[in-house]
């Protein structure tokens, strides 16, 4: 079995150089080629529990999403299992099943699980229960949602400018009457997602009427009952905006079933682009997020955390939103 000597001789570098690679510290890009070239070349393998033993490291991280089968956590879950890879680090994933009760235990199992980091994305905007695990030697980044009571690293969307610029889209189609389908307010996303709608309300010195604002929580099958509301309002909505997968998928859902014709009999702007969407005609506009890239940069600062580097703590990155253009919203054309 090939050592990490035997790397050092086949790649003309110095022990320390390929001990710093291994490590997931920076390297000179010659010095990683010729390092990458002879760990092929040897077919050489980390023992990570000699590794850990040494390091007082398990080279393991923990994930707790609501659902791992939602199509967001799961692309969410490739992007950090590929980042994941670049640092020699495996993954324990744990679904709290949308339960605070559960999501409790799964941040206690893996705390006993000695990982050298969690990543997750809270239930809702109060998980005070996570406070007792954020201590230095469990870092912890937060993706999705913020905590009101925590400040903590985290990885989230531009939640608010997202839904602005779908509202802005529509009402410069001519759409008034927008009715939307929000997350509840105790959620950080659905807060901020909707902040965005009301917003681009008052900067286009338009009236909101609440009757148009529907509330769901975040899961699977939510938003039937509340696209139905809105459609048979006596004064319904031009157009409807989802504000998340579970929505979006609701809404469709529904117009499909009661023979409502997307973009002729009423307009429909989703919220992020899964493959299913694909098959659905006409085509929907959508608020695509970076999905994968939330799950590569959650893994960067922790990874950062993790070797003790502390000197930004706490780092709220935000990454942007694009809206991806389909067939799905008509254009009024004032009298």
């Amino acid at each position: 079995m090939a050592t990490i000597k035997d790397v050092s001789n086949v790649a003309k570098v110095s022990i320390g150089t390929v001990s710093r690679y291994l490590n997931g510290y920076y390297v000179k890009e010659v010095n990683r080629r010729k390092i990458e070239e002879a760990i092929k070349e040897l077919n050489f393998k980390i023992n990570m529990i000699a590794k850990g033993l040494k390091t007082n490291k398990t080279y393991t991280i923990g994930v707790v999403v609501p659902s791992v089968t939602d199509p967001f956590c799961n692309y969410l879950i490739e992007g950090i299992d590929s980042e994941l890879e670049n640092i020699n680090y495996s993954l324990i994933t744990c679904s709290s099943r949308n339960s605070v009760e559960l999501e409790k235990e799964k941040i206690k199992l893996l705390k006993n699980k000695r990982v050298d980091g969690i990543i997750i994305m809270p239930i809702n905007s109060d998980s005070t229960h996570i406070l007792k695990y954020f201590e230095k030697d469990i870092p912890i980044v937060l993706i999705d949602r913020l905590l009101t009571s925590i400040s903590s690293d985290a990885v989230v969307i531009e939640n608010t400018e997202a839904t602005y610029n779908a509202t802005k889209y529509l009402i410069k189609k001519g759409h008034t009457r927008i009715g939307i389908v929000s997350g509840h307010t105790n959620i950080y996303t659905g807060y901020k997602r909707l902040q965005g709608y009301l917003d681009a309300f008052q900067d286009s010195n338009l009236i909101v009427d609440n009757s148009l604002i529907k509330y769901v929580m975040y899961q699977k099958g939510e938003g039937l009952e509340e696209i139905k509301e809105l459609i048979n309002l006596k004064d319904k909505p031009t157009a409807i905006l989802a504000t998340n997968y579970e929505t979006t998928y609701s809404c469709i859902k529904y117009m499909l079933m009661n023979n409502i014709k997307i973009g002729k009999d009423i307009s429909f702007f989703g919220f992020d682009n899964f493959d299913i969407l694909d098959i659905v005609s006409p085509s929907i506009t959508t608020v695509v997020q970076p999905i994968i890239e939330i799950g590569k940069e959650s893994v960067k600062i922790l990874n950062r955390r993790i070797n003790g580097d502390y000197n930004d703590y706490p780092l709220i990155k935000k990454l942007k939103t694009k809206i991806l253009e389909g067939s799905s919203i008509k254009e009024i054309v004032s009298k």
